[in-house]
């Protein structure tokens, strides 16, 4: 079995990966980590769940100079929560060797000096637009989930990869790896290694034996409270044990304490007296488990989504009931490493639905309509087949990425009512289509139109599409929005901070007039009369 070490990782970032847990890569962290370190091209099939993030970031921290002080490196993601919490998964690793990581989310300071930057392709975009963040001496380029960019996404993904420097690395990310993640690839990089090779990914490898069935059940980002509600239904079933697989044993340490806080005794595999087993050696949680005179008393699981088919077996592979946490965005991860493993996967009890925001939420407005206002039973005959093989929340999933592509092929079209775009005129009203927000920081804060807008966007949940116009003052700031929105934006900005400085939006009540002309309310330069409550705080 392979190491960091062998695989060329120096000694202090191993050092690093054991003080978290991590001392065995996993199976795309072995194939992914020296393809990287040489420098190459790299287009793999893989998501979260596989070890994505220490596949690239380990790389990465070795090769860009830790003095560095603009982005050298960067990661774009499809969502700014996601970008931000990869950025801090990272950050840990980045104190040991000195590196500076940063996102272009509001929570972050100064991310213009990280050498590591995380960012979404739009987000990014608008930075580069604005001379907030400089690709010229970029050198590594990483796209963490391509599949799941948005039309929008990929377009602005496409004009950063024209500009970067010729000599820049490039990796492509993807599960499940399309052939539009394919295309992008041939369009943008030379010679790409692919993981795995293209011989497996077109089906030549040999199908596994059938091995059974193993239930999973979607759970939220934390994993907690699902894990104590499945642990609840499984002792009330009968179960006398639960057996918990983890990655490492610091996480299996950490839900022992949360376990133990909540009333479960845990312990050691066999332990007849503790009724929840602790577990990070698959192997020898197995050998211990085969020693126990009735499996039948003992539910296993996973709460760390296996890794890879070994992994999957080794925990899985006895004759006791199995369950499989697995959070949203890992379902494809898991898909395939039941595929290549030969397990059939079987919904479990109804998941509890993870939020959403921008245009899915008006999506779900119209869901939550129609369970008010349409009889549903003969809609129950058609997608009962459906749920022997998905859960409901896939299938509803599934329902809402049909309603969110109004292209699809076959269907009728309504010929889309033409966006009205602010005008770029010095003066007079923005468009009736949009109504105008104040929000108090400007110029002189240091914030930019890509501040504001990956503000917008992180903490209210709109999309780049229903915001216009964005003027920077030197103490305010005015953005176009969509009316729809106008309110959740207020509401997701205020109390939060954009470089250090307190927000407070709010309507900007200044009526018609020019765009910082006459007419402007307040003193000299348009800046308006108000005051706020509470000081600001002052520079992090």
């Amino acid at each position: 079995m392979e190491s960091f070490e062998d695989l060329g990782v120096t000694p202090d970032l191993v050092d690093a990966l054991t003080a978290e847990g991590i001392e065995t890569p996993t199976e795309f962290q072995a194939a992914a980590v020296p393809v990287l370190l040489r420098g190459n091209p790299l287009l793999a099939q893989a998501g979260p769940g596989a070890g994505t993030l220490i596949a690239y970031g380990v790389p990465l921290l070795q090769r860009v100079d830790p003095e560095a002080r603009s982005a050298r490196a960067l990661i774009l993601a499809p969502s700014v929560e996601v970008a931000s919490r990869l950025a801090g998964s990272l950050s840990g690793l980045a104190q040991v060797t000195g590196h500076r990581v940063g996102a272009l989310d509001s929570s972050w300071a100064l991310p213009e000096v990280a050498s590591i930057l995380f960012s979404t392709p739009e987000v990014l975009l608008q930075a580069v637009k604005a001379s907030r963040i400089s690709l010229e001496e970029v050198e590594g380029v990483v796209v963490d989930g391509f599949t799941s960019l948005e039309a929008k996404s990929r377009a602005a993904l496409e004009t950063i990869f024209e500009s970067l420097p010729k000599g820049a690395h490039r990796a492509l990310l993807a599960q499940p790896l399309t052939e539009d993640a394919e295309t992008f690839g041939r369009a943008h990089f030379s010679k790409a290694v692919h993981i795995p090779p293209r011989a497996a990914q077109a089906g030549v490898e040999t199908a596994p034996p059938p091995r059974g069935e193993v239930f999973y059940r979607i759970v939220s980002e934390g994993k907690e409270p699902e894990l104590l509600q499945a642990l609840g239904f499984a002792f009330d079933e009968g179960a006398r044990h639960a057996l918990l697989f983890f990655r490492t044993e610091d996480q299996a340490a950490d839900v022992g304490d949360m376990l133990t806080l909540h009333g479960y005794q845990a312990g050691q595999v066999g332990d007849g007296d503790a009724p929840v087993w602790l577990a990070a050696d698959e192997l020898q949680a197995r050998k211990a488990l085969g020693e126990w005179p009735d499996p039948a008393e003992v539910v296993t699981f996973s709460v760390d989504v296996p890794p890879e088919p070994d992994v999957l077996d080794r925990r899985h592979g006895g004759p006791e009931s199995s369950v499989i946490l697995v959070r949203p965005r890992e379902l494809p991860h898991l898909r395939d490493v039941a595929r290549r493993t030969g397990y059939r996967l079987v919904p479990g009890k109804e998941p509890i639905p993870t939020r959403v925001s921008g245009e899915l939420e008006r999506l779900r407005s119209q869901l939550e309509r129609s369970l008010n206002e349409v009889e549903l039973a003969p809609y129950f005959l058609a997608l009962e087949p459906l749920f022997q093989a998905h859960s409901p929340a896939e299938v509803a999933a599934a329902a809402m990425a049909l309603l969110n592509q109004p292209q699809a092929a076959g269907r009728s079209q309504v010929p889309a009512t033409p966006r009205e775009e602010p005008s770029d005129s010095p003066s007079g009203p923005p468009p009736k289509t949009w109504v105008r927000l104040f929000i108090a920081v400007g110029e002189k804060d240091g914030v930019g139109p890509g501040d504001l807008l990956g503000a917008i966007s992180g903490e209210a949940g709109v999309e780049g599409s229903q915001v216009g116009k964005i003027e920077i003052r030197e103490t305010f700031s005015l953005v176009e929005v969509v009316p729809a929105v106008a309110d959740k934006i207020i509401r997701g900005l205020n109390g939060t901070t954009i470089r250090g400085r307190a927000v407070r939006a709010d309507h900007d009540r200044g009526g018609p007039r020019s765009r910082g002309g006459p007419g402007s309310r307040g003193g000299p330069g348009g800046r308006p009369k108000r005051k706020l409550k509470g000081d600001r705080p002052p520079d992090s």
